[in-house]
């Protein structure tokens, strides 16, 4: 029952060099891996991968580029075993992460998404802690010392008080994540939209708190503007205004008040906030304020 695992790629060829070797490091050689790059202009990945030439490794080019959601799309629709990844392609596996993925799975094969435990590293592969991640993994997520499934209205709930998941660490039933579709409209989002959507149609999300994925949070050095640029928090409040409507079709009211409240994406917009104020960006500043505390 191998894993399939999908690389979505465009990007830096130096990290995603490391994301494949980090596949190949695992402790299970039960996976198969197809890279699917995005008319990436570099080819080098490209040449190394045919320089590999691993039996279990496929790699797939588009002739144009067509964007994040699409190849998403692309990789669900390829996937043919009964659990699959998208992996990001700077993240890391972890050695561990294949065999405590299927160690779970067979354990709870009614699970539709495995989130397993994230260790979280810089541009230069140290492990780092932002204050995103501890509220993330201290606060927000359930705790637990082993496996728990979580499903309905208290899952959805606490995911529109604050999204806690690690998207490109985590694993799908095949069958169940290929009922679904990635959402036009909400580009910065989709993936949560996604996961919200398979909640709300009755998954089971099951959290292992072993820690076998190192995911990759660039340092905060980008331009003020793309970090608080005002359309990013303008699509959350579209997405988190459609979710409302979701859970108030299925009459989970706790739900339909989190996604109103939307507390962690509000204070999100609040942790940006002085840095528009050092940088004097009055329109990130109007932004933010708006996102914060409007409704």
């Amino acid at each position: 029952m191998p894993l399939d695992i999908f690389i979505p790629y465009w990007g830096d060829p130096g990290y995603m060099i490391a994301t494949v070797d980090s596949v190949l490091a695992q402790d299970s050689d039960d996976w198969e891996l197809t890279i699917v790059d995005d008319a990436y202009p570099d080819r080098s990945v490209e040449r190394h991968l045919a320089d590999l030439a691993h039996p279990r490794i496929k790699y797939l080019r588009k002739d144009v580029n067509e964007g994040i959601t699409a190849n998403y799309r692309t990789c669900v629709a390829l996937a043919k075993q009964e659990m699959m990844v998208i992996l990001g392609c700077d993240d890391l596996l972890l050695p561990n992460y294949v065999s405590t993925v299927l160690s779970c799975h067979v354990q709870f094969p009614d699970a539709s998404i495995i989130q397993p435990g994230v260790d979280v590293i810089d541009e230069n592969g140290g492990s780092v802690r932002t204050l995103a991640d501890t509220v993330k993994q201290q606060i927000m997520r359930p705790r637990s010392r082993g496996r728990q499934l979580l499903s309905g209205e208290a899952l959805a709930t606490n995911l529109m008080h604050g999204v806690w998941l690690y998207w490109p660490s985590l694993a799908f039933r095949t069958d169940k994540i290929q009922q679904v579709d990635f959402r036009d409209g909400y580009p910065i989002i989709q993936d949560v939209a996604l996961t919200m959507d398979m909640v709300y149609q009755g998954a089971q999300l099951l959290v292992d708190p072993t820690v076998c994925f190192a995911y990759r949070r660039h340092s905060e050095s980008a331009s003020s503007t793309k970090l608080v640029d005002g359309s990013r928090f303008a699509g959350e409040r579209d997405y988190f205004n459609f979710a409302a409507s979701q859970a108030r079709a299925l009459g989970w009211n706790r739900t339909d008040r989190a996604a109103k409240l939307r507390l962690m994406s509000r204070a999100h917009a609040l942790a940006l906030l002085p840095r528009a104020i050092r940088t004097r960006h009055f329109v990130a500043m109007k932004a933010l304020l708006r996102h914060a505390f409007g409704n």
